[in-house]
């Protein structure tokens, strides 16, 4: 399946060392994508001056790129590439384009059709095949630094569609889950690949599934505490960033097939949802335990109320909005410390699931069936701004949008195409 997804990369006081092994994402360029949903892992976009409206032809197209092979994976721009992972000939391979979509390197780190979103931290790139072999590369020149598997060296199994989601760095580590009792998370040195922590044994509840999700990393300080925050299987967890130690889980939002939709954190609240059946949507607050933490519901929404299937939520200010319905991407609005609703029009331009960023005040809503729809990213109404239809349509149209330098890029399959949003 997709995802794709995700994620920024990124002594001698002690405070210095301590802030970066345990520490904040290092900061990137204004003009870097570095990973899943962006510097700050929010899908929002933080440039000015784009097109407020689109005319029936669309934005312009300014070049497409082909041969980049099959899967979901979205992409990573830093440092003047641009970075994703398809499926080819001699397997799995992360792709390296510079920005007028030539290929400047590849380099095979597995087998199977990807749907990584490779994160890119200074000079290295880091992204995992289907299967769950991880591999940190050179950025420059793709040469393979270091490589990890989940099965052979954390006791993982693939989830049903792959092992989907984005390497998490902050500061000197890399945060990955394999699912597994062994591992359901580890924190490994982004340098070496040497393991820092394990989360064994973690005391998950009865709803969903076993092993990993598909979702990425979030980090929270809720409740004065550093956690690790993600979608297994059984729901929404949580370990201590410090050690890897279980702090909390909260599965009412699991199910028997997939959990997607990367978290959205805010202080000491976290939402999330899933598709399918046994979805919904919940928003939990993080509150103190003894020396960790425990997750309090604030508000619960059943699937047929409310529910991401795998398009992503972004928070703009007091609302959240994303595609509602399993396999629907209805545009919602909703609030976000009652779960509200401001607006919901209903089925809007464009068929299935619909993935999403935001950038100079609008949703840029990427529907399944290729339809991209522009809409102010408002809780007073719901206003569309335009439509237009993808240039190709190889699969799905699940690949996650990228909004950068004036430009909107999107991925399909083989190809990614890039058009012009900046306003002449």
């Amino acid at each position: 399946m997709r995802k794709t997804l995700l994620l920024t990369c990124l002594g001698l006081t002690v405070a210095v060392l301590s802030l970066t092994a345990m520490g904040a994402d290092a900061p990137s360029s204004k003009k870097d994508w570095p990973g899943w949903r962006g510097p700050n892992h929010d899908a929002i976009a933080t440039e000015k001056g784009l097109l407020q409206k689109w005319s029936e032809e669309g934005p312009p197209l300014l070049w497409t790129a082909g041969g980049l092979g099959g899967g979901f994976s979205s992409i990573a721009i830093a440092g003047g590439r641009i970075y994703t992972t398809g499926k080819r000939k001699e397997g799995a391979c992360i792709v390296c384009l510079d920005l007028s979509g030539k290929e400047v390197w590849a380099t095979k780190i597995g087998s199977g059709d990807p749907n990584c979103t490779p994160t890119v931290d200074g000079d290295r790139v880091y992204a995992m095949d289907r299967h769950g072999e991880l591999a940190c590369c050179d950025a420059a020149s793709g040469k393979v630094i270091w490589t990890k598997s989940f099965a052979k060296e954390f006791g993982g199994s693939d989830p049903s569609w792959g092992y989907s989601e984005s390497p998490r760095v902050d500061g000197d580590w890399v945060i990955v889950t394999p699912g597994s009792q062994e591992a359901l998370l580890t924190a490994l040195n982004k340098k070496t690949g040497a393991v820092i922590w394990k989360t064994s044994n973690a005391a998950l509840g009865s709803r969903g599934h076993g092993g990993a999700g598909y979702s990425s990393v979030m980090i929270s300080q809720a409740a004065g505490l550093k956690q690790y925050v993600t979608m297994v299987g059984k729901g929404l967890v949580s370990v201590n960033a410090k050690d890897g130690s279980f702090l909390w889980t909260y599965d009412k939002v699991a199910n028997g097939t997939a959990t997607i939709p990367t978290p959205i954190v805010r202080g000491d609240y976290i939402f999330c949802s899933s598709g399918y059946d046994g979805g919904g949507a919940a928003l939990v607050k993080v509150v103190k335990d003894g020396n960790g933490a425990m997750a309090e519901e604030v508000w619960y929404k059943k699937s047929n109320e409310l529910q991401n299937h795998h398009g992503g939520t972004i928070l703009i200010g007091d609302y959240l909005y994303m595609g509602h319905g399993h396999n629907k991407g209805f545009p919602v609005c909703v609030e976000f410390m009652t779960g509200k609703d401001a607006w919901r029009p209903g089925r809007g331009p464009g068929e299935g699931s619909a993935a999403i960023v935001s950038a100079d005040g609008n949703l840029y809503f990427r529907y399944e069936s290729g339809e991209m729809a522009l809409i102010e990213a408002t809780p007073k109404e719901y206003h569309l701004k335009g439509t237009f239809k993808i240039k190709t349509k190889h699969s799905a149209s699940w690949p996650h949008p990228v909004v950068l330098d004036g430009k909107l890029y999107l991925r399909d399959q083989q190809d990614l195409h890039c058009y012009n949003v900046k306003k002449s």
